[in-house]
């Protein structure tokens, strides 16, 4: 089987570039790789309602429950289970930009204490247990200061689920921060013995860091 690295981070936090250079160093050093994106927009009908709720037609994010917005995603993600576990069989590396993670941090983000760590155990339950995805051998988390994320998420071409400059989770700094906020708790709770890695991609200054370093730092993590 091959090796499933999640990489994982706010809106504006560099996943898909990461990626992709992931990807293409891997390539130029002859491994076969497969990358997938999540939520995968492919059409299918959970897609279609992630999209439509990412523009706010079912209400503002806070507005819906976080298990029924949770639900969509990892619906998508079952979608894609067989096309995931086929590229695990037939490649060196698959790298997934967002994984179950991305629908534990965004969602938790609504939820504070005991709600926000039974969603979570519920999560894992749907996901890894009802649903049966494969999890992912790395996971890595881009750190990325609110402030910086959001420069970036406003520099960002049009995409095909939005006519919004900014989807509904990406418009509220709040979100944003209380997402982050989750994500450092998952990798507090799960470790490196997890297979969780944070890379920031801020100097202590909070200048971005440079892509290729980034690059750089995840390519080391993989064995």
């Amino acid at each position: 089987m091959g090796l499933l690295l999640a990489l994982e981070g706010i809106d504006g936090s560099g996943k898909g570039t990461q990626a992709q250079r992931v990807a293409d160093r891997a390539r130029a050093e002859g491994r076969s790789v497969v990358t997938l994106s999540f939520p995968t927009y492919d059409g299918n009908p959970f897609a279609v309602a992630i999209g439509d709720y990412l523009n706010g037609e079912f209400g503002a994010a806070g507005e819906v429950h976080p298990e029924l917005a949770a639900l969509l995603y990892a619906a998508d993600r079952l979608h894609a289970r067989p096309r995931l576990v086929d590229a695990l069989a037939a490649n060196d590396l698959v790298i997934c930009d967002r994984y179950v993670a991305s629908n534990a941090a965004h969602q938790g983000a609504k939820l504070q204490g005991d709600e926000r760590r039974r969603l979570l155990d519920w999560l894992e339950a749907v996901e890894y247990g009802e649903f049966a995805l494969p999890r992912p051998d790395l996971v890595v988390l881009l750190d990325t200061p609110v402030a910086l994320a959001r420069t970036l998420v406003g520099r960002k071409g049009a995409r095909g689920y939005t006519t919004l400059e900014a989807d509904i989770h990406e418009a509220d700094a709040g979100h944003s921060a209380a997402t982050r906020e989750v994500y450092l708790e998952l990798a507090q709770r799960f470790g490196r013995g997890g297979g969780w890695h944070v890379v920031p991609t801020a100097g202590e200054d909070g200048a971005p860091r440079g892509i290729d370093e980034i690059a750089g730092e995840i390519w080391e993590l993989l064995p």
